[in-house]
């Protein structure tokens, strides 16, 4: 494991080397470094505040395991959805930091803002980054795909063109090269109505949209399709 700097020391955070590192005065709200043991392997046991959405899309089997220090996620066979760990992260702007692994070049890991008291799109969702073995994808689902009226046209196949390409207006895709099995720095930043992303220190995409806006993100949600590695998470709150 990499020797980890001390969180609580805006000295050695500011040292970090990433992206627009000289940064406002900030406020930890969460760390975890995944340092612990479960005490049974049949179902999920994240601890720390975390949940998943095992039991109800995974028919309980278990798809997120602590071990050697990291959170393992991984889709169950019988899953109808990808999975969802979960855990509560109330900011207005925000920086989320951690190290990631994807050990197939079909992975990836998507970082997924939400806010369920907000009931005007689908499961609160508001925006997501999501970062493949050769692809940042940025997504803004408030005003997008996840908004209800939006969604439901889109579902009974009742989108103009015009509503289509406006859709696309509302994401970015960016080709972007990781190998499988390595260990990568990811931030993903979030200030006033742009969303960015930073992989070991350089930034790579972001993308600017009025839904990223939303003033109360809730809950950080990492999307994962396949399988993801994940350690030394850290969520600040700029605003």
């Amino acid at each position: 494991m990499n020797t980890r700097p001390n969180p609580l020391s805006l000295i050695l955070f500011f040292a970090i080397p990433f992206a627009n590192a000289a940064e406002p005065a900030v406020e930890l709200i969460f760390q975890d470094d995944f340092e612990r043991s479960e005490s049974q392997e049949e179902k999920d046991e994240p601890g720390n505040g975390w949940g998943t959405n095992s039991e109800k899309r995974a028919k309980g089997k278990k798809q997120v395991d602590l071990r050697d220090g990291a959170m393992h996620i991984y889709i169950h066979k019988e899953a109808d959805h990808a999975v969802s760990v979960t855990h509560p992260a109330e900011f207005k702007d925000g920086i989320v930091r951690l190290r990631f692994m994807l050990e197939n070049k079909d992975d990836s890991l998507g970082l997924n803002f939400a806010d369920l008291k907000y009931k005007k799109v689908w499961a609160g969702h508001l925006f997501i980054a999501r970062v493949g073995t050769k692809f940042v994808q940025l997504s803004d689902l408030k005003t997008g795909v996840m908004d209800l009226g939006t969604r439901t046209l889109k579902l009974e196949g009742k989108l103009t063109p015009e509503m289509q390409k406006g859709l696309k207006a509302k994401q970015k895709w960016k080709k972007q090269e990781l190998e499988t099995g390595k260990w990568y720095g990811l931030e993903v930043k979030v200030v006033g109505d742009t969303l960015s992303v930073a992989i070991e220190g350089t930034e790579v995409a972001s993308l600017s949209s009025e839904g990223i806006a939303h003033p109360t993100k809730r809950t950080l949600r990492l999307s994962v399709p396949q399988k993801a590695v994940i350690d030394d998470l850290k969520i600040w709150r700029l605003e």
